[in-house]
């Protein structure tokens, strides 16, 4: 007699991913860049002593495009970098390693200038509380801001951008995807839902807002900042 029961547990189907909407298309980065870019100029009384550092990874894209758009209201240069944070990081113990991003720091330097570090989420202010303790470690400059395409509110840390191209309410539950065509081909910042866990204790343990990584779009590399 055979028995034909399986003798393996079925697996359920995983759940399809949920939806995202965009809350920003390509038309509407350029202008809020453009935007941020007239504040920088008019705050700083013009922009000879910026320098624009980028948070790997699309912090760096986003501060290229913010120096090329202060040329065009300047007439002028402006001095751009990228400052990786990886190392600087309060969560170094909760994720696997990481591969290190390159930091490049204008020839000129920092010290005694306004540095402006770009990011492209601004969450819970642990990424900006790394980037200024890896700027203390590079040099002393005269003032530090930030600027950033995305806040999304729920700041762990007294932490404010000071320059923002959108305030964008969000629940925990909730993603914010920036793609960029530098990275992704495209540009769009997409609003989504987190998948619930499968199970309880299910995976590492983690919750549904468990750890994320250091950078990018924050539904895994930047939910954290």
């Amino acid at each position: 007699m055979v028995d034909d029961r399986s003798t393996t547990a079925q697996t359920a189907p995983a759940p399809p991913a949920p939806s995202a909407r965009p809350v920003l298309e390509a038309p509407d980065i350029a202008r809020v860049l453009t935007r941020i870019a007239h504040e920088i100029v008019e705050r700083a009384k013009g922009a000879d002593d910026v320098v624009l550092l980028g948070i790997p990874t699309r912090g760096v894209f986003l501060a290229r495009r913010l120096a090329d758009k202060l040329a065009e209201i300047t007439g002028r240069g402006t001095a751009v970098g990228s400052l990786d944070i990886t190392m600087y990081r309060d969560d170094l113990r909760l994720h696997p390693p990481r591969a290190l991003a390159r930091t490049e720091i204008p020839g000129d330097g920092i010290d005694g200038r306004l540095v402006i570090l770009v990011d492209d989420v601004l969450f819970s202010g642990r990424t900006i509380r790394a980037a200024l303790d890896a700027l203390n470690d590079i040099g002393r400059p005269r003032a530090v801001q930030l600027a950033v395409l995305v806040d999304r509110g729920h700041r762990e840390l007294p932490i404010r951008a000071d320059y923002v191209g959108k305030n964008l309410p969000t629940s925990l539950r909730e993603t914010v995807k920036v793609l960029l065509t530098e990275e992704d081909g495209r540009d769009s910042v997409l609003l989504g839902q987190r998948l619930k866990e499968r199970s309880e204790g299910a995976g590492s343990g983690a919750g549904p807002d468990g750890p994320e990584g250091p950078s990018g779009a924050d539904t895994a590399p930047a939910a954290d900042r």
